[in-house]
């Protein structure tokens, strides 16, 4: 059902994008039209009159942000659709030895922006062996985990010497059998209630605000470590002292 949906959704997702290129070439051709005809025609009645009908320094000033708004509205829904086609089925290609510590520093490399805003990331990296992964699906549930980490502390509102801050860890556990490799990512957010830490892995589950968040990232991520992997995907976190995932991967 939800491949369905996603395939549905793409066809009208994908003609709004790519007009919209078209369509703000188009306003600004019309722009430089108007602004001529303003210069040429600055008292004639008849254009004086259609303007205050049409309240034209509104539309005006209106029409370009309504444009941007349709621009980042299209972005979203690209994002969902992508989600929901990741949720539904998971990319089936081959398992090959990737280098972790790789996979995370490209992560953090995209995520740039967010942690620009005065985030310190901490790596505490051991030195770990190539792992036989699915690396393009790793990525996504570090991605999933570190995004959330950033919207969590900025969102957190702390004493003044308060700095905000994600901690990851690597190390391998070489007493379990088969040995795993552990990823800790943990931040010193806003942290979770009880009552939210049991939902985070469920399907849609989200508290951010609607039009934010799609509650698909933890569901995909669970999924991706366990059912792809053979591993474990830990929580545990404190209300207004901060989260900590744990990624287990077994070494076989």
């Amino acid at each position: 059902m939800v491949a369905g949906v996603a395939h549905e959704i793409r066809n009208p997702v994908n003609c709004i994008v790519g007009n919209l290129p078209f369509l703000l070439n188009y306003f600004r051709d019309l722009s430089r039209l108007m602004l001529t005809y303003e210069a040429d025609l600055p008292d004639v009645l008849e254009v004086k009159e259609i303007k205050e009908k049409i309240d034209f320094d509104f539309l005006w000033e209106d029409l370009p942000l309504i444009l941007a708004s349709i621009q980042v509205s299209s972005s979203r829904l690209t994002e969902i659709v992508s989600s929901l086609n990741s949720f539904s089925h998971l990319d089936e290609s081959k398992r090959l030895p990737a280098n972790l510590h790789e996979c995370i520093d490209s992560t953090l490399l995209i995520l740039n922006n967010g942690i620009k805003q005065g985030i310190e990331v901490i790596r505490n990296y051991s030195e770990l062996p190539l792992v036989n992964c699915y690396s393009g699906q790793l990525s996504q549930v570090f991605m999933n985990i570190i995004s959330n980490a950033i919207d969590a502390l900025l969102e957190t509102n702390k004493a003044e010497n308060w700095r905000p801050r994600i901690e990851i860890t690597t190390e391998i556990l070489p007493l379990e059998n088969p040995e795993n490799v552990v990823i800790t990512i943990a931040d010193n957010g806003i942290g979770m209630s009880p009552s939210v830490e049991k939902r985070i892995f469920e399907t849609f589950f989200t508290t951010k605000p609607v039009g934010k968040g799609t509650g698909l990232g933890l569901a995909i991520s669970h999924q991706i470590v366990t059912q792809k992997h053979g591993g474990e995907l830990r929580v545990s976190s404190l209300l207004n002292m901060g989260t900590q995932f744990q990624i287990i991967l077994p070494l076989i």
